[in-house]
């Protein structure tokens, strides 16, 4: 990022626990980068992870709700706002991931008729309970590890997509946009718990939602490497 940060320590710690859990390095993106990922694995995993997509705005939206100071829960609202295309309907993020399936041959009408695989459902339910049941800055330090993840995540999926020839550079869609804006949505849950730090209780809280963010990202993106092969049988 060019501007300096907003939550330095919480920022400094999301990037310490992000090496320490590998997750740029775990088995799905490996394979997307080295070429042993099939195609048809991959877009079967990616179908699932629209379920993923689609439902992230809701916890963010709970967090909205529970956050007491009206700047930062104005930060929070604009990132949810961006989530959904800034009221532009054909810009929203569940819609951009649908555009970013049908370039790689993938059929989004259909997705309404598929079954959501266990490790997406697992992956939301974790999200839902930390938002909406767990202490403050669990919830918020968790979607913003995922959120600060994300933006390399797609950096890598985007360049390997169109590395593999999957998709052309200029049809790439909402991996693009994520590697670019992501790390800034961080900073704006960072902001919301930055504070918190000088609070040993309160450290320990933001600790645990970051380590617990890093955690079922990763492991999302394992499963689904691991379900998806057998899919692909």
């Amino acid at each position: 990022m060019n501007q300096p940060s907003t939550a330095p320590r919480v920022s400094a710690c999301a990037r310490s626990i992000i090496q320490q859990v590998k997750i740029l390095e775990n088995p799905y993106l490996k394979a997307l980068k080295d070429g042993s990922m099939t195609r048809p694995c991959f877009n079967k995993t990616q179908e699932q992870f629209f379920f993923a997509v689609t439902f992230f705005p809701r916890p963010m939206a709970v967090l909205v709700g529970r956050i007491p100071d009206p700047k930062h829960r104005l930060d929070i609202l604009h990132n949810l706002v961006e989530e959904h295309g800034e009221f532009d309907e054909k810009a929203f993020h569940h819609t951009t991931f649908q555009t970013f399936l049908r370039s790689i041959g993938s059929d989004p009408d259909k997705l309404d008729s598929l079954s959501v695989w266990p490790e997406l459902r697992a992956f939301n339910s974790v999200l839902t309970a930390s938002c909406l049941m767990d202490e403050l800055e669990v919830g918020v330090a968790c979607m913003g590890i995922i959120e600060f993840s994300f933006a390399s995540i797609s950096d890598i999926i985007g360049k390997a997509v169109v590395e593999n020839g999957w998709v052309a550079i200029d049809d790439l869609v909402h991996y693009k946009l994520h590697s670019e804006i992501d790390e800034r949505h961080a900073e704006e849950f960072f902001a919301v718990i930055e504070a918190s730090w000088d609070d040993p209780a309160r450290r320990y809280f933001i600790k645990q939602g970051l380590q617990l963010g890093a955690y079922i990202l990763d492991r999302l993106y394992r499963d689904l490497y691991i379900a998806g092969q057998s899919h692909d049988l």
